[in-house]
């Protein structure tokens, strides 16, 4: 029999209405994606019937209000959502938040009235799918100050001049949000937003890259060149692309820590029936006190960082357009994030070793949250980095 753990968060953080949504949405999401694992790993394609299925359940635009076709939910009850759907199917998850969190949410936040109801209610329906265009081959972690990206004003368009690299969602996305340098001169006080349609002349997708986990969410490499944008598709106001892009990744570190939960309570469950079942000297490995103690240690790490994502979720909710990248929400999105991404290794880590000689083994459902997890690490900001902005932000006057 297969264990799941309970749903319930901390009730401190969420309400009946947010908890009896997050056991519908794992219902829904073991039942229609869970069995997708495996052969999206081997694959490393994403099914065409997914996002519309999540669409049609009201899985996308969760944040958006009805009127663009939306969901209209808090930013707690996305959170709650990605969680089970992580802890179902984890590629999914990821592409998920990519077109939610990262492309329909900042065009819900910072565009104007036209673009949000041009692209928006395509978007939640899922018959379009977004992603977001900000990572370059030599901008990483500065991804804002090393960008070479451009955008020069020609008449009616903009000309997008420059790579995007690891982008998910990439090689399928119908809309990407792309941030190109206005203004070169300014830095990165110089950088714009753009909404960039797929078959536009002059934007492509140069490949689609071979990731170790993460398989079945395409991720890609896109160029553009001399790529014509017209001007009205400019999120925002010209040379504000910082305070869009900042705003922008608190709200995607908040959420993320909610993809890297569901990993690990899904490693947990799993850990668990392996500890159950399989017998060494003559009874189950869960008799032993190591494999308790390890158990116990999982849980352990998963609740505190649970514990901190929903405080934080709690804090995103409401934050204005514009706001973030700054001052204590700046600070706590990047210590969740941290800690969820810290827990996850801690417990993909002991999942594998409770699991043996099978853990190692490439098809086997532990190994694959274990190539999975690593990334969490990097993604949206490096550990490294994340100490940088806590740090930063503690040391300001």
């Amino acid at each position: 029999m297969t264990t799941h753990l309970r749903n319930n968060a901390p009730s401190h953080f969420v309400t009946t209405d947010q908890q009896a949504l997050a056991d519908q949405a794992h219902r829904f999401f073991q039942s229609e994606f869970h069995h997708l694992n495996a052969e999206m790993d081997d694959t490393d394609d994403l099914p065409a019937s997914v996002f519309p299925k999540l669409g049609e359940m009201g899985y996308l635009g969760l944040n958006v209000s009805p009127e663009y076709g939306g969901a209209g939910l808090d930013f707690t009850s996305a959170c709650v959502i990605t969680e089970e759907l992580s802890r179902a199917n984890a590629a999914i998850g990821l592409s998920q938040v990519a077109h939610d969190n990262l492309c329909v949410n900042n065009i819900y936040r910072n565009a104007n009235d036209e673009l949000r109801r041009k692209f928006l209610p395509g978007l939640c329906e899922g018959k379009l799918i977004g992603a977001l265009g900000l990572t370059e081959p030599g901008a990483g972690s500065d991804a804002l100050g090393s960008m070479r990206t451009t955008a020069r004003k020609d008449g009616g368009d903009y000309v997008l001049n420059g790579t995007k690299i690891y982008i998910t969602n990439g090689p399928i996305a119908d809309i990407v949000l792309v941030y190109a340098k206005t203004s070169p001169e300014k830095g990165a006080k110089g950088i714009s937003a753009f909404i960039v349609e797929a078959g536009t002349p002059g934007f492509k997708v140069a490949q689609k890259l071979n990731k170790m986990g993460f398989r079945g969410s395409p991720t890609g490499e896109l160029v553009f060149d001399e790529c014509r944008v017209p001007v009205e598709n400019m999120v925002g106001l010209p040379d504000t692309g910082v305070a869009i892009t900042m705003s922008g990744l608190d709200l995607e570190r908040a959420i993320v820590c909610f993809n890297a939960m569901g990993i690990a309570r899904r490693a947990l469950e799993i850990s668990i029936d392996y500890a159950k079942t399989r017998q060494q000297f003559g009874k189950p490995i869960a008799s032993f006190q190591m494999v308790q103690g390890m158990l116990a240690d999982m849980y352990t790490e998963i609740e505190v960082a649970r514990t901190l994502s929903f405080r934080t979720a709690a804090m995103c909710e409401g934050l204005e357009e514009g706001a973030g990248g700054r001052g204590e929400i700046h600070k706590l999105t990047a210590a969740a994030v941290f800690k969820a991404a810290a827990a996850t290794s801690f417990v993909l880590d002991r999942a594998v070793q409770i699991h043996g000689g099978a853990g190692y083994m490439r098809d086997t459902e532990v190994n694959r949250l274990y190539r999975t997890g690593r990334v969490l690490e990097v993604g949206a900001g490096t550990q490294e980095v994340r100490k940088l902005i806590i740090s930063g932000e503690l040391l300001k006057n």
